[in-house]
Parts: structure tokens; C-alpha cells; sequence
């Protein structure tokens, strides 16, 4: 069968997997009447709940006697890593914009790798449904985005599609007939080249995915560079700048993808995309070869992680009340393994006993591998992020990372936007007008200024502003950036909080925490509404005597607590404060539970 290998990029939000949707159902690969979920290749828990995609997945259709491997790569800078990797395993890729927010950062990002890769990308203004379209002034940004990135004469000569992908249709012109995808496979079949049959030469494939199979165990994915994989052949890895094997093994089971399933195959050639198993050490980035090959295939380098944060156990006094795994072999476990599959996110042992220190790309990433572990049934404590800084090879400066920040919002906020951005040693690049009142602003600003900011920054808007972020290399070091103005309320005594006492609080601050909710000595119950911190007893109660009032006592009517989401909670904490993260809570603490010991080591700081 002739073959074609895709993949989808874009910015997060500009309708990837929706189109995907439209791919299966319009190519037969479902019966028209069949219950297909929406976004079904989103198939993560998590993925579901927020809407993006998090880990790049494969299928397969067939187009009038051509099969089409179609990845689906995430579109948030955070997991970039997942793009890059992903662009080795095909031969060409479509780009989808949004017809009315445009060119983003993450556009930029993910185009400038499919160009370094000498792919010929289509280009694929979607979301022409939108009434706030401007289909046109998209099309030449694209252009100037192709050329500013150093395109090649024939990536500059791209095909352009005008599509609808919730609609399902896709068509040369604006003003087409609208009514299905036909233009778009035909264009994917004539545009994409096929992939490269070497057949003559021994098995190789360079693992790109890697998943876990409760029966199957270490599951791969890649595409087939050489040869022909069998069923039960002998296997051994490889790993690059290495001739000696990793381990070898059989190949006791081989999927190919067909819809939204992997079907179990007797044998697969060159060009196309598999699953494997067999294998117990292999993992991202390793050859995986037949035994008489001797050298790996080169491995994609991956962009280096920009922010770490520190995981320790849990040592509070609620230790093992939620969760099941709580000991520190337990956690560097699953660390370990993933950071196997992951190769965007780094893990090693950290200087602080029972504690490692986890690199990645960005809040998000780190945030959702904290959430998947909470869901597993971990506990643990989690330190404030921090990014990676590094010397000039040249000159010696210290340096950090930087991100490019893309901002729409509405005329009136953009002051605020602008002055707390500026805080944060933000510099304004650009700043253009948008259709409906909205104002564009390009900022370059570090990394470590845009912790925290972005519940700031719907507030500032009033939520209706639009951030994106992309990571823009290294920089100077730009100085101290000003952190949490305000101090934290902590608790003295161990126990259920008491509303009587939490109401006399509420003139504090700000609360954390309700009626009847477990406190413990050093952990944070609010945010006080001065700058110092203040230690609380939430657990005093009225005291009661036997002289009975004339009147009756008044209600005690409690403000909400300030609930905080676990990237919110991430972002709160100080150097001294550590976020408590099990189960059944995400709780505020003192990294030094003790009063006095908290004192010394302010002392000593």
C-alpha cells in the first residue's frame, strides 16, 4: 500500500485534534452512525479535563488506496519536546493557524523545527467559522513567518487551505464549496513525499514514544528506518555515541495503528510507524536494531529544560493519612521512569536528604507529572520553581532563560498589563492593533517574571485577555524581580479548624482554608494582609459560661476561603515554603515546621 507519515503542529488551541476527529470520520475509518467522543485521540484523564493535548499520539486512515499515519503533537510550549521528537518519525506536516488570532509564539516554534527537519509543511488557516476571521491578513503573516524563519525557495512555495475543522471541510479558496476534507487528503497525498523503503538493509527504528502496558509491559513507538520488522526476531538497543548494545531481547509483539486501535501484525517494513514490545531497558531516543546492526541512528537533540523544582517526601504531620506510596524510594521510582519516556524533563538526586531535584520546560509540564503522581496515590512536598541559569561560553555572563510573550486584551487593561510586566523586567517589542478594540503586545521577558503572573493577568484583563508564551533562548540576567508583597498566616495548634476562630481571622487576611479542615503547627492557613507573616490559632473556641445573654449571639458568616489550583499553589510559595501535595489535598506549609527553628534559619539567612 502507498504510504504517507504526518504530522499535525500547531499553536495550542487552533483546533488539531478536532480535526483529527474529522479525519476518521470522513475517511471511513468509522461507520457513519458510530459513537466517536470528542477530541478522541485526547484520551488522558488530564487531557480531558483541560482541554490540550499532552502527549503526542499516532493513527493511521486509508485515502482511496493510501494509508496516512497522522501524529497529533501537542500544541503548548511546555511540551515542545513532544514536537521535536515527534517531526523524526514523518515526512511531512500540515501547520494549522487560527484564521483570526494568527501567527503565536508556539507557531513560530514548531514551524521553525519542521524547517530545520527540510520538511515541506501545508499550511492550514483554520476556524473560518469564526465571525472575527481575517483569513487574508493570516495568510500573509504565515508568509512573513516562513521567510523570517530562512525557508527554503520550495518550503517558501507552500500550499495554502482554507478549513473548518469543527465543520469538517477544507477547500483551496475562502469561498469554496465547504463541504468536506476531499481537497485536504488529496493535497497530502500529492504535496507529502513517501517515505524512504530501505529495504536491503538490516532492521533499525529510533524509538519516539514510550508507553506502559500492564500486559504487555515497555511499549515503542517509531518509524521503521531500515529493513523489515517480524514477530519473535531478535532485537538488541543501541544508544547513540555507543557500539555496545543496551540489552537485546525478541520482539514479541508488533502493532500497527489503524483508527484510534493498534492491530497486531506478523510484519511491517520501512516507512512505517509501529509499536513494539518485547524490550525491558529500552526507551526514548534508542536504536532499536536487528542484531547484525552496528551502529545507532542519530538522535534528535532536544532543547535543554528552563525551570527546576524540588520533590521531597512528605514529612508533615498528615504524612500517609491520603496516599499509599509515600516513601522516597517510591517517588524516585516514578520519577525515573518519567524522565525515560519524557526527554524534555531531567530528574537527579538533590544535596537536601529524601529530595530530587526535577527540570523541565515550564509550570504546566511540571504541574500536570505533580497531578498524574497525585492520582497515582503519591504524597509529597513540593519546593518553589526556580529556573536554570547558565554562563556565556564566550564571555562568562551569568544568563537565564527568556520567553516571548504574545498578549491580546482589550484597549483599557493594556496599561496595567504593560506596568506589571514592566515590573517584572519585561521589555515592550511590539505593540499593533487588533480588530474589536483589542491591542497585540510583544514582550521579551525572563522566565522567573512570568511565575505567578498569569492569575495577575486575568484579573488585570478582567478575563478576557489572552496569553501566550514561548521560550526565546537565553539573555543577560536582569536583576532581582519583586516577589509576594504580602506576609502568610500560620498555624500554631494541631487539629479541626474552628469557625468561631476563623471568623475572628477574616480581619487578617485573606483564608485558605474552611471550618472543620485539619491544621497543623507550621502549616499556612492564609494570606495575611500585611507583609510580615502571623502566627494563628485556628482551632480557639468560644468560651462558655453559665450566665445565659440576654441577647442571642450573632451568625458567624464566613467569606469563602481563596481556594488555590495546584499551579497557583506552586506559584504562591516563598523560598522558605513548600506546597503539601496528596490525594485528597493540596495544602500551604513552612518548609520549617517549628517556630523556633523557623527563626534560626531566618537568622541565618
Amino acid at each position: 500500500m502507498d504510504l504517507r507519515n504526518i504530522a499535525i503542529i500547531a499553536h495550542v488551541d487552533h483546533g488539531k485534534t478536532t480535526l483529527v476527529d474529522q479525519f476518521l470520520r470522513q475517511s471511513g475509518t468509522f461507520r457513519p452512525n458510530q459513537a466517536l467522543p470528542e477530541r478522541a485521540l485526547d484520551s488522558g484523564e488530564l487531557e480531558r479535563e483541560r482541554g490540550i493535548t499532552i502527549l503526542a499520539k499516532c493513527t493511521a486512515l486509508s485515502w482511496q488506496g493510501t494509508r496516512i499515519n497522522i501524529v497529533d503533537t501537542p500544541g503548548h510550549a511546555d511540551f515542545g519536546a513532544e514536537v521535536e521528537r515527534i517531526l523524526g518519525m514523518v515526512d511531512g506536516a500540515l501547520l494549522l493557524v487560527d484564521a483570526a488570532e494568527g501567527v503565536l509564539p508556539q507557531t513560530k516554534f514548531v514551524l521553525g523545527k519542521a524547517l530545520a527537519r527540510a520538511l515541506r509543511p501545508i499550511v492550514v488557516l483554520n476556524k473560518l467559522d469564526r465571525p472575527d476571521q481575517r483569513a487574508e491578513a493570516v495568510a500573509n503573516e504565515v508568509f512573513d513567518l516562513f521567510a523570517a524563519l530562512g525557508a527554503s525557495e520550495s518550503q517558501l512555495d507552500f500550499p495554502l487551505l482554507y478549513a473548518s475543522g469543527r465543520q469538517g471541510w477544507a477547500d483551496r479558496s475562502a469561498d469554496g464549496p465547504r463541504r468536506d476534507l476531499s481537497a485536504l487528503f488529496s493535497l497530502i497525498v500529492a504535496h507529502v513525499p513517501p517515505p524512504a523503503r530501505r529495504a536491503g538493509e538490516p532492521f533499525a527504528m529510533l524509538a519516539s514514544i514510550l508507553e506502559y502496558d500492564p500486559f504487555l509491559g515497555r511499549v515503542l513507538t517509531g518509524r521503521i528506518e531500515a529493513g523489515r520488522a517480524r514477530r519473535n526476531m531478535a532485537l538488541k538497543v543501541l544508544r547513540p555515541g555507543s557500539d555496545q548494545p543496551v540489552e537485546e531481547g525478541r520482539l514479541t509483539r508488533l502493532l500497527s495503528f489503524r483508527g484510534l486501535e493498534r492491530i497486531p501484525v506478523e510484519e511491517a517494513e520501512a516507512g512505517d510507524i509501529i509499536a513494539l514490545a518485547g524490550l525491558a531497558e529500552a526507551t526514548v531516543a534508542d536504536t532499536i536494531a536487528a542484531v547484525e546492526r552496528a551502529t545507532a541512528l542519530p538522535a534528535i537533540p532536544v532543547d535543554p529544560p528552563t525551570l527546576a523544582m524540588t520533590f521531597r517526601i512528605n514529612d508533615g504531620p498528615l504524612s500517609g493519612r491520603e496516599g499509599r506510596k509515600v516513601t522516597s524510594r517510591q517517588i524516585r521510582e516514578r520519577l525515573f521512569r518519567e524522565a525515560e519516556g519524557n526527554i524534555a524533563i531531567r530528574v537527579r538526586d538533590s544535596e537536601e536528604t529524601e529530595a530530587f531535584e526535577v527540570a523541565g520546560r515550564g509550570e504546566l509540564q511540571l504541574g500536570v507529572l505533580i497531578e498524574t503522581m497525585r492520582r497515582e496515590g503519591f504524597e509529597l512536598t513540593i519546593g518553589r520553581p526556580r529556573v536554570l541559569t547558565r554562563h556565556n561560553p564566550e564571555t562568562g555572563a551569568l544568563e537565564e532563560p527568556m520567553e516571548e510573550v504574545l498578549a491580546d486584551v482589550d484597549e483599557p487593561y493594556a496599561g496595567a498589563v504593560v506596568e506589571k510586566l514592566s515590573r517584572r523586567r519585561g521589555e515592550l517589542a511590539e505593540m499593533r492593533p487588533l480588530p474589536g478594540g483589542r491591542l497585540r503586545l510583544v514582550f521579551r521577558i525572563p522566565s522567573r517574571g512570568l511565575i505567578g503572573y498569569h492569575g495577575t493577568f486575568l484579573t488585570d484583563t478582567r478575563g478576557s485577555g489572552v496569553m501566550n508564551r514561548s521560550f526565546a533562548g537565553y539573555g543577560p540576567w536582569k536583576g532581582p524581580i519583586p516577589g509576594r508583597i504580602n506576609g502568610t498566616l500560620i498555624a500554631t495548634a494541631e487539629g479541626a479548624a474552628v469557625q468561631y476562630a476563623l471568623f475572628s481571622l477574616q480581619d487578617r487576611g485573606s483564608l485558605f482554608i474552611g471550618p472543620g479542615e485539619r491544621v497543623y503547627p507550621g502549616m499556612i492557613v492564609g494570606e495575611h494582609s500585611r507583609e510580615n507573616d502571623l502566627e494563628v490559632n485556628p482551632l480557639r473556641e468560644k468560651k462558655l459560661t453559665n450566665i445565659r445573654a440576654a441577647g442571642k449571639d450573632e451568625a458567624l458568616l464566613l467569606t469563602p476561603p481563596r481556594r488555590l489550583s495546584l499551579e497557583q499553589a506552586i506559584a504562591y510559595i516563598g523560598d522558605d515554603e513548600l506546597v503539601e501535595v496528596t490525594p485528597g489535598a493540596i495544602r500551604l506549609r513552612k518548609r520549617e515546621l517549628d517556630p523556633h527553628a523557623r527563626k534560626r534559619a531566618g537568622r541565618a539567612a
